[in-house]
């Protein structure tokens, strides 16, 4: 259990930050610390370096409005836009609604767009938008509602994942890289699936390092996922497919993994360089809304420990080069 005080400038106690770590490798729940006020120097400094340690932060119960969420992303760096192809919260340029559940029955298309499954592999898996050249940093989720019982969000640690790799397989992994593109782990649902269209039409399509140094702390993970990643480079077909089932199994064994279970009010932020998540599908038949907010932290290029660097295939870089003002 860490503690860090952040004090007013009076140098009274603002602040008493409790990092309690949750499994035997990453993930922590934070307390002694409102995210609707403005934070201490030293709370934040102590959040940064919490964050670099245990990659998923949770706070209980707090209760964010749009624009606090906001604020609060912004001490981890530069916001980027919502979605790259869907659209914002109106008035607030960086926030992206998550809304399942409700009660509406599904129809076959919603039904089918939900399982987010390949022939092979239960492919749910995914760090955020890596189709893209820059991915997100990091992304920050709060909960407004959510449902009685189910729900829950789960991350992988792709650091412990890479460092638990045999050496020569890490070794071999460090000098590949791999293509990334939307609907990879996705089986469209004939020529009315809207979500595959929309998805196609962006037309992101990235190469990345298949293993990412992560500039401040110079560790290495892996940064390949079920959800994007569609090949190796440099290897043939099948051993690219041999090669990412093993990585993918590997990665998202129990051990690494850390779950969520969500409260009304709570907030999580993760490095999405150096963790993956799957969204929760227990909750859908249970006609109760989930309704999550979603900011991203702008990302750059991956780095690899080859020296290779990302590399945009198509598309725009998502990184807004044009800051808009916050709603």
């Amino acid at each position: 259990m860490d503690r860090a005080s952040g004090r007013s400038p009076a140098g009274k106690s603002r602040e008493q930050l409790v990092v309690t770590p949750i499994t035997g490798h990453f993930g922590a729940d934070v307390s002694g610390v409102r995210l609707d006020s403005p934070l201490a120097p030293a709370t934040l400094t102590a959040l940064r370096l919490a964050l670099r340690h245990h990659r998923v932060l949770f706070f209980r119960r707090q209760a964010l409005t749009h624009r606090q969420q906001t604020r609060f992303a912004r001490h981890f760096g530069p916001l980027a836009p919502a979605h790259p192809w869907q659209n914002p919260v109106p008035g607030h340029p960086f926030v992206h609604g998550l809304v399942t559940g409700g009660g509406q029955p599904k129809n076959d298309e919603e039904h089918h767009r939900a399982r987010w499954r390949s022939p092979d592999y239960l492919s749910g898996w995914h760090a955020d938008v890596t189709a893209a050249v820059d991915p997100p940093s990091f992304g920050i989720l709060r909960a407004e509602k959510v449902p009685s019982r189910g729900g829950d969000t789960t991350w992988a640690d792709l650091v412990t994942a890479y460092e638990q790799l045999s050496g020569p397989l890490r070794r071999f992994l460090d000098e590949l890289t791999a293509e990334h593109r939307y609907l990879v782990g996705y089986v469209p649902f004939g020529v009315t699936d809207s979500a595959a269209r929309t998805a196609t039409a962006a037309g992101l399509v990235a190469h990345h390092p298949v293993v990412r140094v992560l500039p401040e702390s110079g560790m290495r993970a892996l940064f390949v996922n079920p959800a994007f990643t569609s090949h190796i480079n440099e290897l043939s077909p099948p051993e690219s497919r041999r090669i990412l089932d093993l990585v993918f199994t590997h990665m998202t064994r129990p051990e690494f993994t850390v779950r969520h279970h969500w409260d009304t009010g709570d907030v999580a932020i993760w490095d999405n360089r150096a963790t993956a998540h799957i969204a929760p599908e227990d909750h859908e038949h249970l006609g109760e809304t989930r309704r999550m907010y979603r900011v991203f932290v702008a990302g750059s290029p991956a780095l690899g420990p080859a020296g290779r660097t990302s590399t945009a295939v198509s598309g725009a870089r998502y990184q807004a080069a044009d800051q808009p003002p916050d709603g």
